[in-house]
């Protein structure tokens, strides 16, 4: 009951910013750009160190990459150049915060960290890559565990909380999932090319 309450409140209080928003005249790709820049000011903010304030400024930026969708869908604007823009954001907040985070163990001396982070960069990229590259040869590999919400959401206990095994968390988990994509794509070709053969030699 409390958990609906809350669901409630929170659909309510988003529907407001989205008229809000609206009314401002504020469109959907500028409403993409302006949550890329906020995750600049959240890659400014991990490499200053202050964890906590970095994950205040993520959720805000959150809300822009939330929204950004809606406000497209209320207004009729959703357009595949959208679609592709806000994934092409996506990615670069996505490096973009990771290397604040490379700025800040660079700093603090801890090199064995800004390589962690280099390997979680690498499995944040190549997890949405190996799906889109996937879906040009099979119909869908939305496999694995972790994808971009999974990764904030993590992000954001790290802030508030402790990066350090959150950062080894994503880097292990990300790459299985691209690894999952990879097996999974290998896999669905093979069955592809063996129901084809079948047919070849019953015809």
């Amino acid at each position: 009951m409390i958990s609906e309450k809350i669901g409630d409140g929170a659909q309510v209080l988003l529907r407001k910013i989205i008229s809000f928003l609206i009314f401002l005249h504020i469109r959907p790709n500028h409403l993409t750009f302006i949550g890329f820049l906020m995750s600049i000011v959240v890659a400014y903010i991990f490499a200053t160190g202050q964890f906590k304030l970095a994950g205040v400024m993520l959720i805000v930026a959150g809300l822009f990459d939330m929204v950004d969708g809606m406000v497209a869908r209320k207004l009729g604007e959703v357009t595949p150049f959208g679609a592709f823009f806000d994934s092409i954001m996506d990615r670069y907040s996505d490096l973009v915060m990771y290397l604040g985070l490379v700025i800040y163990y660079g700093q603090a001396g801890r090199n064995n960290y800004v390589v962690l982070v280099g390997i979680v960069m690498m499995g944040s990229v190549l997890t949405s890559y190996a799906r889109a590259r996937a879906e040009c040869l099979i119909p869908k590999c939305k496999v694995g565990f972790l994808e971009r919400p999974e990764r904030i959401v993590l992000l954001l206990i790290g802030s508030f909380y402790f990066m350090d095994p959150i950062l080894w968390v994503i880097a292990v988990i990300s790459n299985w999932t691209v690894v999952h994509r990879i097996l999974y794509t290998r896999a669905e070709l093979k069955g592809k090319r063996s129901v084809v053969n079948w047919v070849e030699n019953e015809g």
